[in-house]
C-alpha cells in the first residue's frame, strides 16, 4: 500500500540511545520536550502550523525527547552557581548552546538569569568562564526580549575593558566588540557611556587590523557615529582609516572583475538561462526541437539586450566588470524580480531602436560603480574620500547596482534615447550617480531619493550653471559683454548657413513603390536668389548650377516645414519611422500649392539647411546646431576678451563713486613759492 503523501514518520532519540519509531514509556511526560536531532537544535513548541511545514520536508523526521525548555532553564541557572567550578564551566557552555532558542530564552530570562550572568561578567577574571558568559549573554540579548538599557556602568567598564585591551583571547574580544555594537546602536545614552569608555587610538588600532570588520555592519555604523561626535583633528585621522577600511572591504570583489565569464562553466551558463527564463513566460522547452530552443533563446538574449544573442557568455569576457556584471545581474533578478520583468519586458515591446538594453546596460553600469568606488585600486596613503553609505549597508555594490539600472531606465526615457545614444545616456547617468554620492548619503534610502530627483533636465541646468560660473559669465559685466557679441556671432553663423547651402546637397527620393529612386543635388545661387535642383547620378559629388534643371526663386517660397507637417510625410502616414521624421523638410512656394520635398542625409545637415532657409526667410534659426555653435563661439570670443584680466575678480557692479569732497580748497598755491 502506497505511503499517504501527507503522512511523515519521525523517529524519536533518547540521549545516549538509537532513533526508533517505538513510543518511549516515559515518567513525568510534563518533563520532556521534542527538539531536532538535525541542524539547529530548536525545541519544537506549539506552533502547530510551523511545525508541519517544516516536517513536511522530509518522510523521516529525527527528533530527540530533551529535558521540557522550563526544567533545562531552571537546571541551568542553578549549575551556573554552582560551587564546584567545572559544573559550572559545563553549566555556562551548554547555556552558549541552547540560548539560541528563543522558547528556551524566554524561560531563561523569566528566571533573571540574564542579569545572573551580567554579575558574572563583573566579578569573574576566568578566561574560559568568560568566553562562555559573555556567548550565552550575547545569544539571549540577541531575541530583543529584554532591554540593553538596563545594563550597569560596571558591566560596560568590563566589555570596553576588553575591548581597549590588547588581544589576549581572540573569543573574548570578539564577543565583546559584538556586545559593544549592540549597545551603542541600541541608544544614544549607551552610545555617548561606550564613547566615554573605548578610547579612539584602541578603535584605530582596530581599524588597522581590517579583515576582523569586513563584514560587520553594525560596526561600521560605529564607527562613523564616533567620527560626527568627534573633533576636527580626531576625525582626520580616523576620516583616512575609514576610507582605508572602505577600499579593502570592497576589494574583495576584485577577483570576479578581473575574471571573464568562462562559456564551459555550466554554473555561469545557468545563471545566464535563468536571467532569460526570469524575464520572459514562454511554452515547456523540452517539448521543443533543438533547433526551435537555440532559436528560441537567441531571440530572447537579444530582447534581454546581449550583443552576441547566440553565444551571450561573449558579452562578458571583458575584464573589469568580467564576472561581477553577471553577479550584479543575477542579484538584481533574483534580490528584485518584479522590477527586473518590468525592465526587460517594458523595453521589449519599445519602437526599434528605442529599446534600453539591459544586458549591455548593466555591464556597463557595473564597470562604472567600480570606477566610483575604486574596486581594484589599492587604498591611497593620504585618502580620505570614503561614503557614509557604506557604513550602514552591506553589499553596496549589489544594492546600489540595484537602484541605478532603474534610474538608468528612468533617464533613458527622460532623454529619449536610442540605441546611438547609449554613451550619452551613460555619461549622464555616472554623473547622477557622482554627483549623488558627493552629497555623502548615510542611506541606501536617502541615496535612492536623490538620486531619482536628480533627472536629466537637473543634470542639464547644473552643466549649464556651472559652466556660467567657470566662465565668470554670471556676473553683470560679462553678460553684458555676451549680449553685445552675440549678433555679431549670430551673424557669422547666418554667412555659414548661406555658404553651405551654395555649396549643395545631395539627397534621396523616398518612392512609394519601397524603392529608392535616383538622387537629386540641390544648392543656393551664390546671389542667394535662386535655388537650384535636379536629379543627379551617384558617382556625382559637386555638380555645376548649369547641370541643374529646375530652380525656384528665393522671393517665392512661402514657408518652411519640417517632420509630420511635410507633405512627403503626410502622403506616406504610418510607414516612417522617427529616424525619416527627424531629417524631413519641406520648402512651399506658388501660395502653398506645390513643395520641394526632403530628407536630410544626416542630422547636421537637416540643422544647416532649416537653419539656411530660415536665413532666407528672415526668420530667426533655432536648430540645437546652431545653439551650440553660438555657444562655444561666445565662450571661445570672452575667454579671448578676458585673457588680461586673469586672475582678476570682476565685480558684480560697478564700484561705489565716493561723496564729493566738503570743499576743493586742495590746489596748491604757487604764487606763496615763488615769494
Amino acid at each position: 500500500m502506497p505511503q499517504q503523501k501527507d503522512i511523515v514518520k519521525i523517529a524519536i532519540q533518547m540521549p545516549g540511545a538509537y532513533p526508533q519509531l517505538i513510543h518511549w514509556n516515559l515518567p513525568g511526560p510534563d518533563n520532556y520536550a521534542l527538539q531536532y536531532a538535525d541542524g539547529v537544535q530548536m525545541y519544537i513548541t506549539e506552533s502547530v502550523s510551523r511545525f508541519s511545514a517544516q516536517i513536511k520536508l522530509v518522510s523521516v523526521l529525527c527528533v530527540f525527547c530533551f529535558p521540557a525548555q522550563g526544567r533545562c532553564a531552571e537546571d541551568l541557572f542553578k549549575g551556573i552557581q554552582s560551587a564546584d567550578a567545572g559544573v559550572r564551566c559545563d553549566s555556562l557552555k551548554e547555556l552558549a548552546t541552547v540560548s539560541t532558542d528563543v522558547t528556551f530564552a524566554q524561560e531563561f530570562i523569566s528566571r533573571d538569569g540574564h542579569l545572573l550572568l551580567v554579575k558574572i561578567v563583573e566579578d569573574s577574571n576566568d578566561n574560559v568562564i568568560m568566553t562562555h558568559t559573555l556567548t550565552a549573554f550575547m545569544e539571549l540579548m540577541d531575541h530583543g526580549i529584554v532591554s540593553w538599557e538596563n545594563l550597569s556602568s560596571v558591566f560596560i567598564k568590563k566589555i570596553a575593558g576588553f575591548v581597549n585591551a590588547k588581544p589576549t583571547d581572540a573569543s573574548i574580544q570578539q564577543v565583546s566588540l559584538d556586545i559593544l555594537e549592540n549597545m551603542v546602536l541600541s541608544s544614544n545614552s549607551l552610545f555617548l557611556a561606550v564613547k566615554h569608555e573605548v578610547t579612539m587610538e584602541r578603535l584605530i588600532a582596530h581599524l588597522q587590523d581590517m579583515f576582523a570588520f569586513l563584514n560587520k555592519k553594525n560596526l561600521r555604523q560605529y564607527i562613523y557615529k564616533n567620527i560626527i561626535h568627534s573633533s576636527g583633528s580626531v576625525q582626520d585621522e580616523m576620516a583616512h582609516y575609514l576610507y582605508v577600511l572602505q577600499s579593502v572591504t570592497l576589494n574583495h570583489l576584485e577577483p570576479r572583475m578581473r575574471m571573464p565569464l568562462d562559456c564551459y562553466n555550466p554554473e555561469q551558463r545557468e545563471i545566464l538561462h535563468n536571467l532569460r527564463q526570469a524575464a520572459f513566460e514562454t511554452e515547456s522547452e523540452n517539448s521543443l526541437s533543438h533547433e526551435r530552443r537555440r532559436s528560441l533563446c537567441a531571440k530572447e538574449f537579444k530582447k534581454l539586450g546581449f550583443s552576441n544573442n547566440s553565444n551571450p557568455g561573449q558579452d562578458l569576457v571583458r575584464t573589469p566588470p568580467g564576472l561581477l556584471a553577471l553577479d550584479t545581474m543575477n542579484y538584481f533578478a533574483t534580490r528584485y524580480p518584479d522590477a527586473y520583468s518590468r525592465f526587460v519586458l517594458e523595453n521589449s515591446s519599445r519602437e526599434d531602436k528605442h529599446e534600453c538594453p539591459f544586458a549591455r546596460s548593466s555591464i556597463q553600469l557595473t564597470l562604472i560603480l567600480c570606477e566610483i568606488l575604486r574596486i581594484g585600486e589599492p587604498p591611497s596613503e593620504t585618502g580620505s574620500d570614503y561614503h557614509p553609505i557604506f557604513f550602514s549597508q552591506d553589499r553596496l555594490l549589489e544594492e546600489l547596482f540595484c537602484g541605478c539600472i532603474q534610474l538608468l531606465n528612468k533617464t533613458w526615457k527622460e532623454m529619449r534615447a536610442t540605441q546611438e545614444d547609449f554613451d550619452k545616456v551613460m555619461q549622464v547617468v555616472r554623473e547622477q550617480i557622482t554627483r549623488t554620492l558627493s552629497s555623502k548619503p548615510t542611506s541606501l534610502e536617502l541615496f535612492k531619493n536623490k538620486v531619482n530627483a536628480l533627472n536629466y533636465s537637473e543634470i542639464l541646468k547644473l552643466r549649464q550653471t556651472e559652466r556660467l560660473h567657470q566662465e565668470e559669465t554670471l556676473a553683470p559685466p560679462v553678460l553684458e559683454l555676451k549680449e553685445r557679441l552675440k549678433p555679431e556671432l549670430l551673424e557669422l553663423i547666418r554667412q555659414q548657413r548661406l555658404n553651405r547651402l551654395c555649396q549643395g546637397t545631395k539627397f534621396r527620393k523616398i518612392s512609394s513603390r519601397r524603392r529608392q529612386d535616383k538622387l537629386w543635388y540641390c544648392r543656393l545661387s551664390p546671389n542667394h536668389k535662386m535655388l537650384h535642383y535636379g536629379d543627379v547620378e551617384e558617382d556625382v559629388e559637386n555638380p555645376p548650377i548649369e547641370a541643374l534643371q529646375e530652380k525656384i526663386p528665393v522671393a517665392d517660397i512661402k514657408s518652411l516645414l519640417t517632420g509630420k507637417d511635410c507633405p512627403h510625410m503626410k502622403e506616406n502616414k504610418g510607414k516612417q519611422n522617427k529616424e525619416v521624421l527627424d531629417l524631413a523638410f519641406s520648402i512651399t512656394y506658388d501660395v502653398e500649392e506645390y513643395s520641394l520635398n526632403f530628407i536630410a542625409p544626416s542630422r547636421t545637415d537637416f540643422c544647416l539647411w532649416t537653419d539656411g532657409l530660415s536665413v532666407l526667410l528672415g526668420r530667426e534659426m533655432s536648430s540645437e546646431s546652431m545653439r551650440s555653435e553660438l555657444e562655444i563661439l561666445l565662450s571661445m570670443e570672452i575667454k579671448l576678451r578676458l585673457l588680461d584680466l586673469e586672475n582678476v575678480t570682476i565685480p558684480d557692479s560697478a564700484p561705489v563713486i565716493p561723496k564729493p569732497p566738503s570743499n576743493y580748497n586742495f590746489c596748491y598755491d604757487f604764487s606763496q613759492t615763488e615769494q
